[in-house]
């Protein structure tokens, strides 16, 4: 199949996937297509919401209609690496064996991942980046395609660690789950409060979703895209000489390269869902505040004015 009709087949079955995903999830048809652009994109996503937005039953539903495990990890603060990643034991025979963690599969939701140390959090890192974990000294490749999507709740600060900046920068978007408007709302509580079930269809198999990632990352980008994408995330550092004033009072630091890297994967992957054969800068926009939002850190003066990060990369675009 060529590249074309490559793309004119994931327009059509990405538009199944909704279809199917909306017959459990009401309303969050932004949230639903970001998680997806990550996913085909092959990145990480994590999900500021309050709890009882359906987040476990979002990412549960995708997984199924996606064909893809999925396992679930809540992080609390006596976790310890090996609860995610495994631990070798003496069987029968007295010789060691190695039991895989829930970090064996294709899709983890890391539910809450700021209420556990920074130790357990780390042990996350080296499979979000390197799609293997070591143990033991012994290298353990993990399944493709893999995909951590984790979650935050942005009410509660008190008994949490806050994930460092070099563990964020591993997240190709971070998602904001509003609450649903009354109408959605009243759909939710008809749906959940009844005994209707509906069986999600698996419409992808593991290594279709890990050809569409190939085909989305052999994708043409003209180098005006590009430039621009490189150029947006230079303004967002204070101390580069291409940013405004604005960024330069209320920013204390700014995006990486990997940020320039993953707009373009995104917006690469946003155009191939609107059926386009090459991004444009326009697609760049379109996921240029899931992209920064977490990479760009604003000062304390940005917090005085009440300066929220949308607002500051706003500015930029």
């Amino acid at each position: 199949m060529s590249d074309v009709k490559g793309i004119e087949r994931f327009v059509e079955k990405h538009q199944q996937l909704k279809t199917e995903i909306s017959k459990v999830i009401v309303g969050q048809e932004n949230v639903v297509n970001q998680i997806l652009i990550a996913i085909f994109s092959g990145g990480h996503a994590l999900l500021i919401g309050v709890p009882g937005l359906a987040k476990t039953l979002m990412i549960n539903t995708i997984s199924k209609a996606l064909g893809l495990n999925f396992k679930r990890v809540q992080f609390t603060p006596d976790l310890m690496p090996s609860d995610i990643l495994g631990s070798e034991i003496l069987d029968a025979q007295k010789n060691f064996k190695f039991i895989k963690g829930p970090v064996f599969t294709n899709i983890l939701l890391a539910d809450e991942i700021n209420r556990t140390p920074p130790k357990t959090q780390s042990a996350l890192l080296e499979a979000m980046q390197e799609k293997a974990v070591t143990i033991s000294g012994h290298h353990h490749k993990l399944s493709e395609p893999y995909f951590v999507l984790a979650t935050q709740n942005p009410i509660e600060q008190e008994g949490t660690y806050p994930l460092p900046e070099a563990q964020l920068d591993r997240f190709m978007f971070a998602i904001n789950l509003e609450y649903p408007s009354f109408e959605e709302e009243v759909e939710v509580v008809k749906s959940t409060t009844q005994t209707i079930s509906h069986d999600i269809q698996a419409l992808f198999e593991a290594q279709e979703i890990i050809d569409i990632q190939q085909l989305i990352r052999r994708m043409p980008v003209a180098d005006n895209v590009i430039e621009y994408a490189v150029d947006l995330v230079s303004k967002t550092r204070p101390d580069n000489s291409r940013t405004n004033d604005f960024v330069k009072e209320f920013v204390d630091w700014g995006a990486g390269p990997r940020a320039s890297q993953n707009l373009i994967l995104a917006a690469k992957t946003h155009a191939a869902t609107q059926g386009k054969f090459s991004p444009d800068i326009e697609d760049v926009k379109a996921v240029a505040y899931s992209v920064l939002k977490h990479r760009v850190i604003k000062n304390y003066k940005a917090e005085a004015e009440g300066y929220s990060i949308e607002e500051i990369i706003g500015k930029l675009l």
